[in-house]
């Protein structure tokens, strides 16, 4: 097929999607974005819509918008099925589109090695619904709390369990433990502080693996002052309806959320090429994958070590670097032998764990304690797309820092009297899902 331009398409509009279409010189050629959604979502602060702090409108922003002034840029909202390398087609759900280049930017989802049955019970965090269904869950588990104090099942309620002890799994930990005390408490006086416990459960010997170990103790130290249960060296053998088996014994929790693993996206299988466990894409140096050089691999979905071996982390950065290299590659037209090594610069990690209470590294210092916090609140609002939805979430975190009172414990999906126990069994149906 020939075009009247070279065409590019792009898919997955997060960090990686956006910024590549932002950096192609679409002057030259014709670049069509294909997302599922028809937003971006600022995944780093989904916990906090998680945990009531914010609303989805806060962190999510429609993709169009964003492309308004970036000429010959198309949006397209529908779902890619599969990936035709020889015929140079992407194949969606009611059609195709023909490319000349491809740029793979797809994200993740949450992996269960395995026990895919576990989802229905333990949400994982990646999208506004994953995040609608557990805040609902949440929020709904006080008022059967309330509703079922003087009888024996009433601690499943307030039993929140996180599995996982990465930066997800502490961050909602954090949080969950702050809405608690300051927030929660006081609008539900029957309940007790000691009532509600909150786990946290890790596979390794520490939690945020990757950082150094003065960062790991503070944060394991900072949680356990926050009031919640640290299980470490814990391994979940079986998470079923309202409880999880480990190997520190059983847990029964109307409340359970997975932060434990992500794997690719399964798109990525069609493509036939070489995977990681994770179903990551392994790519060449270029970015592209064995044997086609006009298919690009970034972000979450790339397999793409740097200079020691490491594979570089799924993080934002990454994306934005990768799609940033991949779209000067595009725009030169550079060949295969005229493009150079792509080479990462790590600006540091981060993570949250409550109001003034973070850790922080780079360029090899090691920040904690409200500092850390300060530095992580500006990044983040720096990298929200938009002034309104920048200004709408500094005056949220005021109002909250100031009044302990987050601004979306709403629950709009539940029925007067449902029960949790009752919508789990519900095959296949989150929360958030339910009609009213």
């Amino acid at each position: 097929m020939r075009l009247s331009k070279p065409r590019v398409v792009i898919i997955g509009a997060g960090f990686g999607g956006l910024e590549a279409a932002k950096n192609i010189d679409n002057s030259d050629f014709e670049v069509i974005v294909i997302e599922k959604t028809n937003h971006h979502l600022f995944q780093p602060l989904l916990y906090q819509v998680a945990t009531a702090a914010l609303s989805p409108g806060d962190i999510a922003t429609p993709v169009r918008s964003i492309l308004r002034g970036q000429k010959n840029v198309q949006v397209i909202m529908n779902e890619v099925t599969s990936i035709d390398k020889e015929n140079q087609l992407v194949k969606m759900e009611d059609d195709s589109l023909y490319f000349d280049y491809l740029i793979l930017a797809p994200g993740s989802r949450h992996s269960y090695f395995g026990n895919d049955n576990w989802e229905k019970h333990a949400p994982g965090l990646k999208t506004l619904e994953d995040a609608l269904t557990i805040r609902e869950r949440i929020l709904v588990a006080f008022e059967q709390a309330e509703r079922s104090y003087h009888t024996k099942d009433y601690h499943k309620h307030l039993n929140f369990v996180i599995v996982g002890g990465g930066p997800t799994g502490v961050e909602l930990a954090g949080a969950i433990a702050e809405i608690t005390e300051k927030t929660m408490l006081p609008d539900f006086p029957v309940i007790r502080k000691e009532d509600v416990n909150i786990y946290l459960i890790e596979a390794n010997k520490d939690v945020l693996g990757p950082y150094t170990d003065n960062l790991r103790k503070y944060t394991y130290e900072t949680l356990q002052k926050m009031g919640v249960n640290v299980l470490l060296e814990t391994m979940v053998s079986e998470i079923g309806d309202g409880y999880v088996e480990t190997s520190s014994g059983k847990l029964n929790s109307s409340n359970i959320i997975w932060a434990a693993g992500n794997e690719a996206s399964p798109l990525l299988k069609t493509l036939n090429c070489e995977l990681d466990k994770g179903g990551r894409a392994v790519v060449n140096n270029d970015l592209t994958i064995k044997e086609y050089k006009n298919i690009f691999v970034i972000g979450d979905a790339a397999n793409y070590s740097d200079d020691e071996g490491n594979p570089l982390p799924a993080v934002a950065q990454v994306a934005m670097q990768q799609a940033r290299y991949v779209a000067k590659v595009i725009s030169e037209k550079l060949s295969p032998d005229e493009r150079q090594k792509f080479k990462y610069t790590d600006k540091g990690s981060m993570a949250t764990i409550g109001k003034a209470k973070a850790v922080a590294m780079f360029k090899g210092q090691n920040v904690s304690g409200w500092f850390a916090w300060l530095i992580w609140s500006v990044v983040h609002i720096f990298y929200i797309i938009g002034f309104r939805n920048r200004f709408r979430v500094m005056i949220e975190w005021f109002w909250y820092y100031i009044t302990q009172k987050p601004g979306a414990r709403l629950i709009i999906k539940n029925k007067p009297g449902e029960t949790i126990k009752r919508q789990s069994k519900e095959k296949d149906v989150p929360i958030s899902n339910k009609q009213t």
